[in-house]
């Protein structure tokens, strides 16, 4: 990759593809890790370091990132929109920016300190919401996320543009009960485009949000098979490509009549 380049994916490369996990699952140590180990391939997992122990909850998780993937923020507590439950109490409804801000902070604090190897890592929006309050007083706190994270993974049923996606809200698709080939299909339509695509899982043939192991296991197989055309990589590795070419993009002389970089013919 360098700053002369059309677009941030390194030579040969046709796009990018990160697998990020929610919530700090059973399933994900027992049966994703493995199957990205045996396919050589990385991805990001979003933990939640709340209660009492929360050290001993980022425990096995060290082992996961010492192994080359991503553990990234999902706040401490997880917290959702008040539309989720019965009673208006520790819900994004009810909180402020102030509270998001020890959310955030306090989960980054304790990941860093429970997994010190890591440099940075990225954000997951519990629920994939990003506002607290509501009605007049409602507010994003997107901004929270860009004090304390280089990105942040939100939800959108559509691939990341490198030029003008935002970093701190990235777009994902949500693949529960998908099967292989329809992940593989989400994959090349990104390819097709040059783009970035997220796909978020729960669950590895656990919980109501799961997709089945052997599912999960086509998929990676198919990006092991596609290494020298696809980048499968974790959200942090490819926000920092793309961070690093938009700052050399920018200070490459344009020439008169040229697109900006980044740019694509559509005709």
């Amino acid at each position: 990759m360098s700053g002369e380049h059309s677009d941030p994916w390194q030579d040969g490369y046709e796009g990018a593809v990160s697998l990020t996990f929610d919530d700090g699952m059973r399933s994900q140590l027992d049966r994703a890790v493995p199957v990205l180990a045996e396919n050589d391939l990385h991805a990001t997992f979003y933990v939640n370091p709340r209660g009492p122990d929360w050290r001993g909850l980022l425990a096995p998780w060290k082992a996961v990132a010492d192994a080359g993937h991503e553990v990234g923020n999902h706040t401490v507590n997880h917290p959702c929109s008040c539309a989720f439950k019965e009673i208006r109490e520790d819900c994004l409804e009810t909180m402020t920016l102030d509270d998001m801000e020890w959310e955030i902070g306090e989960g980054r604090r304790r990941i860093s300190e429970a997994i010190p190897g890591q440099a940075d890592f990225s954000f997951c929006y519990p629920c994939y919401h990003a506002h607290v309050g509501e009605g007049p007083g409602r507010r994003s706190y997107v901004p929270v996320v860009a004090r304390h994270h280089i990105a942040g993974r939100g939800k959108g049923d559509f691939a990341n543009h490198p030029l003008t996606a935002d970093l701190h809200h990235l777009y994902s698709f949500p693949v529960e009960r998908r099967a292989s080939s329809e992940m593989i299909g989400l994959v090349e339509e990104a390819m097709n485009q040059g783009q970035w695509t997220v796909l978020t899982f729960h669950g590895i043939s656990e919980g109501h949000l799961s997709v089945t192991e052997a599912d999960f296991s086509g998929l990676c197989g198919y990006l092991r098979e596609h290494r020298d055309r696809i980048w499968t990589a974790p959200v942090v590795a490819v926000a920092r490509a793309v961070r690093a070419w938009r700052s050399a993009a920018s200070k490459q002389p344009k020439r008169t009549g040229e697109p900006a970089a980044g740019a694509r013919n559509e005709s």
